[in-house]
């Protein structure tokens, strides 16, 4: 079994916020491939379904943030499922709107919810789907950004880019990470 983690807010006023896009992710995945309605789980929602014969737990911590790391944690210690088989959802200042990249292991970069995990998981190496927001120029506007709800002319990126996640989950859950991104990229419009 693979555990894949959306990072967000539970908070219904901060659905829209570019923090949410890890939420927004899975959210699309559950809907593209006929995932069955999410249940409270592990400290958050989760809902079992497949892709590619792979059976997928894909969670949404409502643990905030900063302590989003627990649910992964219960989720990965009662199914056994080793850091290898976990990858998390989540923005990323550092990569340009409408950018994804992933990558297994690194830095936290400042962000809490990747934190939260590197802690409760006690290791840094599970995979990660960075999905740019962009970086608002300025180190003091950073929080404001990210707790910042998408604009109107985000949608021009993040539907195609969220559409594209789901549609090419499947190659994730067969561990083609590669792949993903050159289709997720062709597919989301992304250049470069």
């Amino acid at each position: 079994m693979l555990l894949w983690a959306g990072l967000g807010n539970p908070e219904p006023g901060m659905a829209r916020q570019r923090h949410n896009i890890g939420f927004m992710a899975v959210d699309e995945i559950a809907a593209r491939h006929g995932f069955p309605p999410w249940k409270p789980r592990f400290k958050g929602l989760a809902a079992e379904g497949r892709l590619a014969g792979e059976k997928i737990l894909l969670l949404k911590p409502m643990t905030y943030m900063n302590a989003s790391g627990e649910g992964v944690r219960e989720a990965a210690g009662f199914y056994k499922i080793p850091p290898g088989d976990i990858t998390l959802f989540h923005d990323e200042l550092d990569l340009a709107p409408g950018k994804l990249r992933v990558k297994k292991g690194g830095g936290n970069a400042g962000h809490n919810g990747l934190r939260s995990a590197d802690r409760q998981l006690g290791t840094p190496d599970y995979w990660r789907v960075r999905l740019g927001i962009g970086h608002p120029g300025e180190r003091d506007r950073v929080l404001g950004w990210v707790l910042g709800d998408f604009s109107k002319s985000d949608q021009d990126w993040l539907r195609p880019l969220l559409a594209a996640v789901a549609e090419q989950a499947p190659l994730l859950a067969q561990g083609r990470a590669e792949e993903f991104m050159s289709r997720v990229a062709l597919a989301g419009g992304e250049q470069g």
